[in-house]
């Protein structure tokens, strides 16, 4: 089975596709902030399921600890097999309230370390012979999304980040994709879109009728990850209900 780096692994998307990566048997590196958390949550996972199960805590605003990450990474099993870069923030705001500190903090974590770690990783996997980079952007990269000018700036930039990988990368065996979810219903999902009044103009844009689910994300995942998925290099996989047609 792969081994498998995932950003932002403790909760929310990062949480369930450790799980599900871990039910599927892959080994897993896991990183976010909190060590406490992080680490048991690599306990708990390698107990139940059976896989090895490392923590590496880093901080992403911080490019020398995204350095620091990819290398230790990359020590833990030898070499990684797939990067999962899902970890991201967002300070909802409209454009005329921006707050420089969170559109650096939003741009370093969202967009620089998903980069720098695909960089780093990718030319990992490349002189290996391959790999899968899978970058969790977000529908609001697609189409512009009212108070999330940093997010949607960072998601879009995260798109073009995965057509360049997916260029360079290519020839040299490794696969880059990315997901772009609609709203997820996780805890930040249902923090910033759980009000009905506020979340029903963007609802009423989703042909499905309903937001995503953490695993309508790790079921497009598992997928990007499978035999099936050899020939997509490149690809913006909308999970969205139908909103990008809307």
């Amino acid at each position: 089975m792969s081994r498998c780096l995932v950003t932002g692994s403790t909760r929310g998307i990062g949480g369930a596709v450790a799980e599900s990566l871990a039910a599927h048997g892959h080994d897993l590196v896991l990183s976010a902030r909190s060590t406490e958390e992080l680490e048991g949550q690599a306990a708990a996972l390698a107990d139940r399921f059976g896989i090895k199960a490392v923590a590496v805590p880093a901080d992403l605003a911080d490019p020398s600890d995204v350095e620091r990450l990819a290398s230790e990474a990359l020590a833990a099993f030898g070499g990684l097999d797939v990067l999962v870069n899902n970890a991201g923030v967002s300070f909802p705001e409209p454009v005329v309230e921006l707050q420089a500190q969170h559109w650096q903090a939003t741009i370093a974590v969202n967009l620089t370390a998903a980069c720098l770690l695909a960089a780093r990783i990718g030319a990992s996997m490349a002189d290996a012979g391959g790999g899968r980079i899978v970058n969790v952007a977000s529908a609001a990269g697609r189409t512009a999304l009212r108070d999330h000018y940093a997010y949607s700036v960072s998601k879009a930039g995260l798109l073009m980040a995965t057509r360049v990988l997916a260029l360079e990368l290519g020839p040299r065996g490794v696969r880059a994709n990315a997901l772009c979810p609609t709203v997820v219903m996780t805890e930040m999902g249902q923090r910033v879109w759980g009000d009905a009044e506020k979340a029903k103009p963007l609802l009423d844009r989703i042909p499905a009728g309903r937001f995503a689910q953490p695993e309508d994300v790790t079921a497009a995942l598992l997928f990007l990850l499978s035999p099936g998925a050899d020939m997509l290099n490149g690809v913006e996989l909308s999970i969205d209900g139908g909103y990008a047609i809307a």
